[in-house]
């Protein structure tokens, strides 16, 4: 039978023997972590962590000499200005704390923590597995609070909010201090209207009354005059710019009935009706605030990409000395080294050893790349196996991760027509809302005047369309998070809505079908007097300068390329330069109209052919996948490549494609696309050259391959960060999904709006029931875009 271990629950290895005493009983562990925790807490007078914990604490590692040295990093002052402040002579720090499983736990680290000497509060949310500390820095070191927890199990370290992370907290506390407002005042309120509803004041003078109402007017007034403000101030927003919004008939209800019911105090005329409109802000304010911590879950996705750089970094000087930075000092040039297991803190180039990195949070795919001696390694990936040095080339807003998070937030910011179009109609629906709700106060006044104004607040409150506003931008934000964590970065906010309206799909050949990794199968000198390996070297000279895959088979070669001057790249033909008195060039076998072959390039001299070099490229494994799932869903696939060779026609028939086209310059591939568009066909395009960009600005949606062209990248409406081909299925799943979501959500919120408009109008609908309507519908339409998160 396995033995598990008293304080991790994990089964005892064999052949480990290891106790601790606990009420008089000896208690196996599983390995000497979790006996010295054990002993710790024990030692401590904190056994009743084990009596009442619900479930297992998490396995202990123990800190190393080097994990120890780089705690101490996180007494300097300059790395503590990212993640501490200032609470009068008290410093504060947010923890992210590793292991937290149980109200037990946050127990046992609160009575750990206040026990060393200098810690005046610590506040630890289970949920969020964070603590909020608060000490003296003059009597304890942040380094030996988060030694202290790793005493009794639990790694920590400071919590990294960005900017955006932290203005949702701050809203969020608005929220809840306006919601605590709002029910304390609306409590107090509801004990003079329920004794006078069932009659414990009946008979009373009325002066009596009269003073109860001055009460509940001076009660009510903090609930409408601060929790209810901001509905107010959104609606004078609108007006100012001329727009609609849907804080104008909630206003109209609140600040209407609270002016009625003050007139009505102030001339001791009429009735009064502060109980209802502070319970109804109350209700109101509750169902925005679950609102819009459904919002806060459907966008952290989009916004946590930042959190992933680490705070520190470990520079090496000039002396060889390695030093503890903040990663956010680091400059161009630096030196880093970064060891095993570690996040890379910056952009930069391996100039020392060789690796393998996870760039899972890039790209999704969680095989690790291999890195070597002047490959490019990223900030937020994760350094797996070696012990690497990287010279930093990219800093701040530069760097590959900061780039994504500004697309990611670019393309979220633009509005898709179909969102522009439903603001739209919002704006009219709640101008024809005002209107009915007028018609209804009249019809009413005329039949039951009592009832006329609170089933006229009922119209403007249940009829709100919140939903329809909310329908399509939520789903939105869950397509694109889900999109970019599958390593799919969306750069235009149309993307989406093409997608599913694509006909065909266009591909480029190298480097987009085909890896792009060419390699010279032979060499055809064609003019006996230059030998192979002059033409070799001169071709090496000029692909050089070239970006085309194809040039990574020759700069790869060692030989001794040749000097030339006034170099010239020609896009869709190749290169070209001065070699002594001689003029030369490499690219299409056709470029100079004089020879043709069927070799993937050709050597030039003064315009006369001199050599073709043959090359041989392996088609990506996914290429069959994608072709096939792009046809099943009735899109034709076409190859248009400026590739002469047979290659083209040969991968064509391969794959199955409906049409090839080679030889295509760059203008010919843009004629195409403009042709079958003008046959009314939706057209997708997919490359990665310099020679695809003019193409992209033709075609109705332009995808590029990561390993591609910068300029084909920054051109492209979709970059796919692990070239990957099977992640155009990810994308035109997701799609499909996400038009099938805002179609339900708008559904929903019709559906809603057009069923309780009636009934309101009718008198059916109390107040309290509107605002809930109201809540509830907006928070299903939520609830029914998160589902896009778990594609």
């Amino acid at each position: 039978m396995t033995t598990s271990c008293f304080h991790c629950l994990e089964p005892v290895p064999p052949g480990f023997s290891a106790h601790v005493q606990f009420e008089s009983q000896p208690q196996p562990v599983c390995c000497t972590g979790c006996q010295a925790v054990a002993e710790t807490i024990l030692a401590q007078g904190m056994s009743d962590y084990y009596k009442f914990r619900t479930d297992s604490a998490g396995k202990v590692e123990e800190l190393v000499p080097e994990q120890l040295k780089e705690l101490l990093s996180y007494d300097n002052a300059d790395i503590q200005q990212d993640f501490v402040s200032q609470q009068g002579e008290l410093q504060e720090v947010l923890l992210s704390v590793e292991g937290i499983s149980c109200a037990a736990c946050a127990w046992l680290i609160e009575k750990q923590l206040l026990g060393l000497k200098g810690v005046a509060r610590v506040d630890v949310n289970t949920s969020t597995h964070r603590a909020m500390i608060l000490w003296h820095p003059q009597q304890c070191k942040l380094s030996d609070i988060i030694k202290s927890l790793h005493q009794i199990g639990y790694k920590a370290y400071p919590f990294q909010a960005d900017d955006e992370a932290a203005q949702k907290q701050t809203v969020a506390k608005a929220y809840l201090r306006r919601l605590g407002v709002a029910g304390l005042m609306t409590m107090q309120v509801m004990m003079f209207a329920f004794a006078m509803y069932f009659g414990m004041f009946s008979g009373m003078e009325d002066n009596f009354e009269q003073y109860f109402r001055w009460i509940s007017l001076f009660l009510a007034s903090p609930v409408i005059l601060y929790s209810a403000m901001p509905f107010l101030t959104n609606a004078i927003k609108g007006l100012r710019a001329k727009q609609l919004n849907m804080d104008l008939p909630v206003s109209l209800a609140i600040f209407g009935a609270y002016a009625a019911s003050c007139y009505a105090t102030v001339m001791s005329v009429g009735e009064v009706y502060f109980e209802s409109i502070c319970m109804f802000t109350f209700l109101l304010l509750l169902g925005k605030y679950l609102e819009f911590r459904a919002r806060l879950k459907a966008s952290e996705f989009t916004a946590n990409l930042q959190k992933l750089l680490p705070l520190t970094a470990r520079q090496l000087l000039p002396d060889g000395e390695q030093k503890i930075v903040a990663a956010k000092s680091l400059q161009l040039s630096d030196q880093i080294m970064i060891k095993p297991g570690e996040t890379i803190p910056a952009d930069g180039v391996l100039i020392s050893g060789s690796t393998t990195v996870d760039e899972s949070m890039m790209t999704g795919e969680h095989l690790p790349v291999k890195k070597y001696q002047t490959h490019q390694v990223y900030a937020g990936t994760i350094n797996h196996d070696g012990v690497i040095t990287i010279e930093i080339n990219k800093v701040g807003q530069n760097t590959l991760l900061n780039q994504i998070i500004k697309l990611q937030h670019n393309a979220l910011t633009k509005r898709p027509k179909i969102v522009e179009v439903t603001d739209k109609v919002a704006q009219w629906f709640v101008a024809c809302l005002l209107i009915f709700a007028s018609i209804t106060a009249v019809a009413w006044y005329q039949i039951d005047p009592p009832h006329a104004f609170w089933v006229t607040i009922s119209v403007l409150v249940a009829t709100c369309p919140c939903a329809l506003s909310l329908a399509i931008p939520t789903a939105l934000t869950c397509a694109v998070a889900t999109l970019t964590r599958k390593g799919i970065l969306i750069k235009e906010s149309h993307v989406l809505e093409t997608v599913p309206k694509l006909t065909r799909m266009a591909f480029d050949k190298t480097g987009t079908l085909t890896e792009g990794r060419f390699s010279i199968e032979s060499v055809s000198v064609l003019n006996k007097n230059w030998q192979e390996s002059d033409v070799m070297a001169l071709a090496v000279a000029l692909e050089r300068y070239s970006e085309h895959p194809i040039a990574k088979a020759f700069t790869e070669l060692v030989v001794s390329p040749r000097q030339l001057s006034d170099v010239e790249v020609i896009t869709g033909s190749g290169v070209k330069a001065r070699f002594g008195e001689h003029s030369v060039a490499i690219g299409k076998s056709a470029w100079f109209g004089n020879h043709s072959s069927f070799a993937q390039a050709t050597l030039f001299v003064d315009g006369k052919p001199i050599a073709d070099f043959y090359l041989a490229d392996k088609v990506r494994n996914s290429a069959p996948e994608i072709i096939n799932y792009a046809q099943g869903q009735g899109l034709s696939c076409h190859l248009l490549s400026g590739d002469s060779s047979n290659a083209v026609k040969d991968l064509a028939l391969e794959l199955g494609l409906d049409t090839y086209k080679n030889a295509c310059s760059p203008q010919d591939k843009q004629k195409q696309v403009e042709s079958w568009s003008a046959q009314q066909h939706v057209v997708g395009m997919v490359g990665d050259g310099v020679n695809d960009s003019p193409v992209f600005n033709s075609a109705h949606l332009s995808i590029a391959m990561e390993t591609g062209a910068d300029i084909s990248k920054n051109t492209a409406d979709v970059v796919l960060l692990n070239s990957d081909l099977k992640s155009l299925q990810t994308l035109h799943q997701v799609a499909k999904k996400t038009k099938t979501v805002i179609k339900q959500n708008l559904t929903l919120s019709l559906c809603y709006n057009g069923s309780i408009l009636p009934l309101a109008a009718m008198g059916l609908v109390p107040p309290w029931v509107a605002v809930i309507g109201m809540s509830a519908s907006s928070i299903l339409v939520i609830t029914n875009s998160l589902r896009l998160l778990k594609l």
